[in-house]
Parts: C-alpha cells; structure tokens; sequence
C-alpha cells in the first residue's frame, strides 16, 4: 500500500510540474508573439560584433516562443562603453533586450572599479559565438619575424587606443616577455594597423585570429603576415605551432597577467541578458541559443556567410566571467603596471 501511495505522490508531482512547465511555455509565448527583441552593440555597423548580431538576429527568433522579431541597434561610443553603461543600468529589463558587448568588460571592471559604468555581477551570459583570441603578426621582410628577434632588434608595432586588447598584446609582451617594440598607436582600428603593416609603414601588429583569418587569409597562405604569438589560453587548431604568449614567460606573475588577459578573449563574441532579467526568461536565452547553433539553417547561413563559430554555452562562459571578477588585487595591481610601462 506504502508502494503504492508514493506512485501515486511522484505521479501527482510529475503532472503538476509538467502543468507548471507548459504554463511557463504558454506565457513566455504569449509575452514574446508580436514582440521585438534588440540585441544591443556598442559599434557601429561593420566589424565582427555587428557581423554576429546580425546572425543573431536572422536566428534566434525562430527558437523564442512566439518567434519575436530580432533587430540590431548600434550604440558606439567609448570603444563600447556607452552601450555596456546604458545596458547595465537603463535597458529594458523585461527581456526584449539583450547585447553583444565587449569581452574585456569583467576585466575592466576589476582593474578600474570606479570608472566602469557597469556592474557585470548582474549580468548573465547567454553564449559565444565565438572566441576573440588575439594574434600578433610580423611581416614578412621586417627586420625582426622571430621570437629571437624581436627580443633583439625588435620593430614597429601599429595599433589603435592603448584601451584596446589588440594594442595591449603589444605592451605585455613588451613588458613581459621582453619584446623590443615602438608603440606606435593611434590608428583608428585594428584593421587599419594590420593595413599598416601589409604597407611597410609598421613591422606587426596583433588583432583577433577571427579577423586575420577572414581578412588576410590569402596573405598568412602565402607567408606575408607571419603569426608570431597568440594571447589565448590554449592554442587555435589553425595555428597550433604559435606559441601561447603565456609560455614565453617563466615568472609566476607575469604567467597569471598573460591568463587573465587571455581570460576576456576567451570570453569572445557572446551574448549578454541585460541586468534582473527574470529567471524564466534568462533560460529561455539560454535554451533558445542552445537551440539555434545547432539548427542547419543557421550553421548553413554561418558557413555560406563565412562567419567562424567557436561556441561556448552559458555555464562555461559564467565560469570564466566568475573568474575574472575573482581576481586578487595584487594580481590587478601587476596587470596595471604592465599595461602602463608596456606603452612606454
């Protein structure tokens, strides 16, 4: 009899949770049908956050409940500040806004508390895309294409904002790693100090593998961009003999600065739920994201689109992001100096 009445009590608790699931389903549909999602950028149109907010937006309605209408809304301004400071603190928290905004936001956050307009402990990943690991190339006939060498005689190396990670490879391995490098920033873009290079007004430069790779791909074929170092914490298959920057070093510190760096490229190209989202819509991201990278029309529009996919879900990216918002103050401290002197 005992037997009997605890079936009767699983089955009475399976139907009721099947009933709760399914009313969840039925509001979630009925809250998103007629709706817009926005997925939020802090770029302009062109470059690779905008190219995976698109692919975003031509997808990941088909996976919501009641198929929302997705857009794009372009907010630039501070190399992606403004947007990451007006979505942390004034979008829409009912879950019809969602964004892609820069990876180095949890970084930045700890080494600069006070001038982050963000609070990325309240927000929630969704899933990447992509990882934006950074690699330095040399050109070919520069007088330095080695690792020797540019410990050595070293060369000129192109970048933008010392804000951004791609000039920031420069100043660590500057510091770190000995790299004998002449700054010299101020390019608008990335793009423009990798066009630097390719025209004998720079000797290297770093930018994101995602970028080379869909940019100079005839050049890295033919040996005139030589990939040097890559910033990742473990190598890209396509360049695997490159060494991790990581590995040129031997001190503990300067082993831990190189990690967290790497940390925010691993973080990649992902999308974010905005602050107090609720719990039922955050995993309905979750779960609809899961759902689109591996439906065949969207990794048909990927491959025809030649948008590179290296994705992670939301529990790997959360560790990484709990990770970084961990790091020790003395640690910080050691990055910052880096960062500092490395420009000099």
């Amino acid at each position: 009899m005992n037997h009997f009445k605890k079936w009767i009590a699983s089955a009475l608790s399976f139907a009721v949770l099947g009933s709760s699931v399914f009313a969840q389903s039925e509001e979630l549909e009925s809250f998103y049908g007629g709706e817009t999602v926005t997925v939020l950028i802090g770029h302009p149109p062109g470059g690779t956050f905008n190219l995976y907010a698109q692919l975003a937006a031509a997808h990941l309605g088909d996976h919501i409940p009641g198929n929302p209408e997705v857009i794009v809304q372009h907010m630039p301004g501070g190399g992606g500040s403004l947007a990451a400071a007006f979505f942390s603190n004034k979008a829409p928290t009912d879950g019809t806004m969602i964004a892609i905004l820069p990876e180095t936001l949890a970084i930045k956050q700890v080494m600069d508390p006070e001038g982050s307009l963000w609070d990325m402990n309240r927000m929630r990943y969704i899933g990447r895309f992509t990882d934006v690991t950074s690699v330095m190339g040399v050109r070919q006939g520069a007088p330095a294409t080695t690792i020797e060498g540019l410990r050595d005689v070293g060369g000129n190396f192109a970048c933008s904002g010392t804000t951004t990670g791609s000039a920031q490879t420069g100043a660590l391995a500057h510091y770190f790693a000995g790299f004998n490098l002449n700054m010299v920033c101020g390019y608008d873009t990335a793009t423009a100090g990798v066009l630097a290079v390719l025209r004998g007004e720079a000797d290297l430069t770093s930018t994101i593998w995602t970028n080379w790779n869909a940019t100079q791909r005839e050049q890295l074929d033919s040996g005139a961009i030589i990939p040097v170092v890559q910033f990742g914490l473990k190598p890209i298959e396509a360049i695997a003999d490159v060494p991790l920057a990581m590995d040129l070093v031997d001190d503990p510190e300067a082993r831990a600065a190189f990690r967290l760096f790497a940390a925010s490229g691993e973080v990649g190209r992902a999308l974010l739920a905005s602050p107090d989202m609720e719990g039922a819509k955050y995993q309905m991201f979750v779960d609809a994201f899961a759902s689109m990278i591996e439906d065949p029309t969207f990794i048909a529009d990927a491959e025809a689109s030649r948008v590179p996919l290296n994705i992670a879900l939301a529990d790997e990216l959360e560790e990484i992001k709990a990770l970084i918002l961990a790091t020790p103050d003395e640690q910080t401290e050691i990055l910052k100096v880096a960062l500092d002197e490395g420009f000099k």
